[in-house]
């Protein structure tokens, strides 16, 4: 249980039902690497703000850098959980980073590279005030 005066954590989309509704929902923002689909509420179930994270291995083959992805991601989104608009969504990777430019899968730099991604990827869902119009 979630002290009092905090926000309750985010929880994970878990089943293909959930997932299915979410991509049937809108595409809220894009990068250069990362699509962000949302859905107002996917599942009656899951009441809270859910996010999850699709990492085809087609744009991640190191099982070390799509883990490292998934940290970033869940690290950025909870951060600002009290923020996000009130839905569920889905962070996707449409793209790969390029091996020769992060040739190390877990370095600094490609830590940071996707997290200031994420930042913009997140910002429309933090300062809508509603459910996105786009």
């Amino acid at each position: 249980m979630t002290p009092p005066g905090r926000p309750q954590p985010l929880v994970h989309l878990v089943n293909k039902a959930q997932f299915d509704a979410v991509f049937a929902g809108k595409v809220l923002s894009k990068t250069a690497h990362f699509a962000l689909h949302y859905a107002q509420q996917a599942d009656q179930a899951l009441s809270r703000c859910a996010i999850s994270v699709v990492l085809p291995k087609r744009w991640a083959r190191r099982a070390v850098t799509r883990n490292t992805i998934k940290r970033q991601v869940y690290a950025v989104s909870s951060a600002c959980a009290h923020s996000l608009m009130q839905g569920h969504y889905v962070v996707r990777l449409k793209t790969e980073f390029s091996r020769t430019t992060f040739v190390s899968a877990t370095s600094d730099a490609l830590k940071r590279a996707v997290r200031a991604e994420l930042q913009a990827l997140l910002a429309p869902a933090l300062s809508a005030p509603g459910v996105p119009t786009a």
